[in-house]
Formats: structure tokens, C-alpha cells, sequence
């Protein structure tokens, strides 16, 4: 039975589609794009400041890692409730949630900040993961539904560019967000930092109020739809190319983390300090930035499914290249090589994961998607650090580069089913 979603969010079908500028004013799209692109420079904000902090408490780059498992490691439990809360529940306050408890998350560890100064030793160090963990408790309960919320605020035609725009605000967010964050360990001390990323999420949230965005789909009664997740993993694993598109995900999650986790190891064996650490996790985000542009030029005259080989092929090489950097500047530029090919992949693979997902399913396979994305994140960090303490910083970069390999393999687009049929999925 197909649904409609409800109120006057559904456009009428004979409006031509809108340009990426007339999207991003749209009242309720566009709260949406500029309350991520704020919020987003919060998170990162709050995870390069507790990546600095917690580096200078202890001294090892497992407990950096740490930091994103505290953030991330909700994903693997949760997000399958959570995507399920999206499909049958109220999208508008899910996301709502999720911003109230990112701003607890990063306000806690202000606060502790205050009282106690900058963080100092393992105690310390613990007191950031706990308020981080909260953090990660708002990506997982609002991230589904920001997800899944975006073909309910577009017209027909407009999803390539919506699932773009929808990626850029934490691509730009990661270039500005680590130098904001840097710049005010540095210069003034963590909580001020801390502080500052709690007020962006405070702001998205009056946002998202005042767009009164759409709750969901309409249900009725008697309707006896299935709304569990196996109905959903049963979905997944019938469709091969679907699962392979998760997969790319993943990859691009977890071969994203180095950037974070091993920048502070990265700035000390180059010489750097704390704007060093900055420098290169920005890089990786003007690389994204850039990978935007060259990805919406490309996916007009290409299928969506090879220009995101061409992403995984760009992570591949910056990453192993990365291994061998001796010097800040060849860093810089490989990190934002990686960036480029990072949303590259991750935008062209959501886009086709949008087309092919029936809409009664999207909470709860956009909800894979942050397992994959977001969840593979904590392994990644826990695997990069202990890595790089263990044996070498070369080390963690080559596994990622390897891993990034065997999806290339996996992921070849001549032997998927991209067919029409495919791309708009079965209505149930």
C-alpha cells in the first residue's frame, strides 16, 4: 500500500524542479541544510577539541580513538530502533531529540571543563568520553530521520541535488569546524570550545521548530504493514546491489576516520602543534568540498554508479599515499585527496540508496546506513590507534587502503543491477 507523506510538504507533481540555491531557501529543506551545516561545525568542534584535549591528558592516540567509539559506538545498537521510530513515528521531533541531546553531551563537558580546567590525565580523559557518548546518543536518535526526511521536503526530479546538497553541510563543516575548534583550545582553553559547539546545536533546534517540518507518512488503522527490522534486513539481503551500496558506506566511514583519529599522531611525528592537528582534519574537508563540486559535474554526464567507483578509487590511492608522507605539505594535499574521493563515494552511493529504498522501508535502511557509516566508525578508531601505538603510523593507513581495495572489487558496476525498475524500489 503506498502512503503519502502528510500535510502540505508533498509538492504538486507539475512544479518543475528547483536549482540548488531556490533548495537551500526553501523554508523547510533549507532549515534543514543550514541547521546541519551549523550543527555540523559543532561536531566537529566538539571532536577535534576532545581529540586535542584527551591527546595532551594521556598521550596515546587508542584513547583518541576512544573518542570516537564513545561518539559512534550508540550506532550498532540503536539505529535499528531508531530507524524503526522513523518509519512509524514522528520525524520532526526525532531530529528535535537528537539536537537536545547533543547540546547536554557537549554542555556537560563544558561545564566539567569549567570547573575542573582542561582535562588532565585518564580521569580527565574518561570525564570527555562520557559527555561524547551523550553526543553520539543524539547522532543516533536524530540521524535516521534527517536522513529519511529528505524526499518529503523535494519534488520529483530534485533528489540527485537534494542528496548532494543534504551531504555538503558536513563537508564544509569539516573544513571550518576543526580550525574554529583548534584555534579556541589554542588560544583561550577546551570549555569555551565545548560551549560553543553546544550553542550550534541550541540554534538547529529553534530552527527545526520554526520549519515545521513534516511528521512522516500517514497510517491507517488497519493497516498491517510490517514494521519490523528483519522485514527490512530481509529487503536488504534480496537485493544484492543494495547491499553493496551499504558496503561502499561503510568503506567510506571507515576509511574517513584516519583523518580524525591519527591527525594528532600525524601533526606531532611531522613537527606540528594543535593547528597542525586542525590543518590536516580541514584538509580532508576541503577535499570533500571540492569532491562536491566535481561530483555534482560529473553524476550529469555519468551514471551515478561509476562516479562513485571513481570516489572509492580516489580514497584508495590518497589513503595508501598517506602512509608515506614525510613532510606536512604532502599530508595536507593527500588528506584532501581522501576527502574528494570520501563524498564522492558516500554522495553517489546514498543517492542510489534513496532511488532503490520503497519509502514505508527508508527509516529503517537509512538506518543500516548509519550503522555502516557512522557504526564502522568506532572499529576504525579503535583499530587506527592501537595500530598506530603498537606499530607504526604507516600501519592503521595501509589496512584502511586494503580494505578500500576489497570493496573496489566487490563494487563493479558492469555486474550490478542498476535498471530503472531497481532504482524505484517496490511499494509496499
Amino acid at each position: 500500500m503506498t502512503r503519502q507523506p502528510t500535510g502540505s510538504q508533498t509538492p504538486a507533481p507539475t512544479l518543475p524542479p528547483r536549482g540548488s540555491f531556490r533548495l537551500i531557501m526553501d523554508p523547510q529543506f533549507g532549515a534543514i541544510f543550514w541547521g546541519k551545516l551549523l550543527s555540523g561545525t559543532g561536531v566537529w568542534i566538539h571532536a577535534i577539541v576532545a581529540a586535542i584535549v584527551v591527546f595532551a591528558a594521556t598521550g596515546s592516540a587508542l584513547w583518541v580513538g576512544l573518542v570516537s567509539v564513545a561518539q559512534f559506538i550508540p550506532q550498532l545498537f540503536l539505529s535499528p530502533l531508531s530507524g524503526k521510530w522513523a518509519d512509524r513515528g514522528n520525524l520532526a521531533f526525532q531530529l528535535l531529540l537528537g539536537r537536545v541531546l547533543c547540546i547536554i553531551g557537549s554542555g556537560l563537558i563544558a561545564i566539567w571543563c569549567w570547573v575542573q580546567g582542561d582535562p588532565q590525565g585518564y580521569a580527565g580523559a574518561s570525564a570527555v568520553l562520557a559527555g561524547s557518548f551523550i553526543v553520539g546518543l543524539g547522532f543516533v536518535v536524530g540521524g535516521p530521520a534527517q536522513q529519511s526526511i529528505i524526499p518529503l521536503l523535494i519534488r520529483p526530479g530534485e533528489l540527485g541535488a537534494a542528496m548532494g546538497l543534504n551531504s555538503l553541510p558536513m563537508t564544509l563543516a569539516r573544513v571550518v569546524g576543526p580550525a574554529i575548534g583548534a584555534a579556541i583550545a589554542a588560544q583561550f582553553a577546551a570549555a569555551p570550545a565545548f560551549a560553543v559547539a553546544a550553542l550550534t546545536h541550541l540554534v538547529f533546534a529553534v530552527m527545526l521548530l520554526a520549519a515545521s517540518l513534516p511528521q512522516g507518512v500517514e497510517r491507517d488503522a488497519a493497516d498491517d504493514t510490517d514494521f519490523s527490522v528483519r522485514s527490512a534486513l530481509r529487503h536488504v539481503r534480496g537485493d544484492r546491489t543494495l547491499l553493496l551500496l551499504l558496503l561502499v558506506v561503510t568503506a567510506a566511514g571507515f576509511a574517513s576516520e584516519p583523518s580524525m583519529t591519527l591527525a594528532p599522531t600525524f601533526a606531532e611525528e611531522l613537527g606540528g602543534d594543535s593547528h597542525l592537528v586542525g590543518q590536516l582534519t580541514g584538509a580532508f574537508g576541503l577535499g570533500a568540498a571540492l569532491g562536491y563540486v566535481a561530483y555534482s559535474r560529473a553524476s550529469r554526464r555519468r551514471p551515478q554508479e561509476w562516479v562513485t567507483q571513481v570516489g572509492l578509487i580516489l580514497m584508495t590511492l590518497g589513503t595508501a599515499g598517506l602512509a608515506f608522507a614525510g613532510h606536512a605539505v604532502v599530508a595536507l594535499v593527500l588528506f584532501g585527496v581522501v576527502g574528494s574521493g570520501f563524498m564522492i563515494a558516500l554522495t553517489g552511493a546514498t543517492t542510489l540508496i534513496q532511488q532503490r529504498v520503497p519509502p514505508l522501508l527508508r527509516g529503517r535502511v537509512m538506518a543500516l546506513w548509519f550503522m555502516g557509516f557512522i557504526g564502522s566508525r568506532p572499529l576504525a578508531a579503535s583499530l587506527d590507534g592501537w595500530l598506530a601505538d603498537s606499530l607504526s603510523l604507516a600501519a592503521p593507513l595501509l589496512v584502511t587502503a586494503g580494505l578500500l581495495v576489497v570493496v573496489l572489487v566487490c563494487f563493479r558496476p558492469g555486474r550490478l543491477d542498476f535498471s530503472d525498475a531497481a532504482r524505484q524500489g517496490v511499494q509496499v
